[in-house]
């Protein structure tokens, strides 16, 4: 399996905890790039730049993927641009919550 397709797998484990869906399903993971010596970053955003988890949700994510054996180094950025909406969920997380 690819690294970013792992990468991909343990975001699917990581939650918000007041919100039911994962961080990737959210649409809060805007950008991942695996360069050729494993190193990775990682571009995310919150629901809202006030989330009271916002540090839980950034350790787990942090946590979780420098788990994953092929990871080098990750780089973990919190952006705000653009804003997060609820255009960027997944179906299965708007049918989740009640928005389809």
């Amino acid at each position: 399996m690819p690294l970013e397709e792992k990468i991909v797998k343990v975001l699917r484990t990581v939650y918000d905890p007041e919100i039911p869906v994962d961080v990737y399903d959210l649409g809060l993971i805007y950008k991942i790039e695996v360069d050729e010596q494993n190193n990775v970053r990682v571009d995310m955003t919150l629901t809202a730049p006030n989330c009271p988890a916002a540090d839980f949700i950034m350790e787990d994510v942090r946590m979780k993927i420098e788990g994953i054996e092929e990871v080098k180094s990750l780089d973990l950025q919190l952006v705000f641009e653009p804003e997060w909406g609820r255009d960027m969920m997944s179906e299965e997380a708007k049918l989740e919550l009640g928005f389809l």
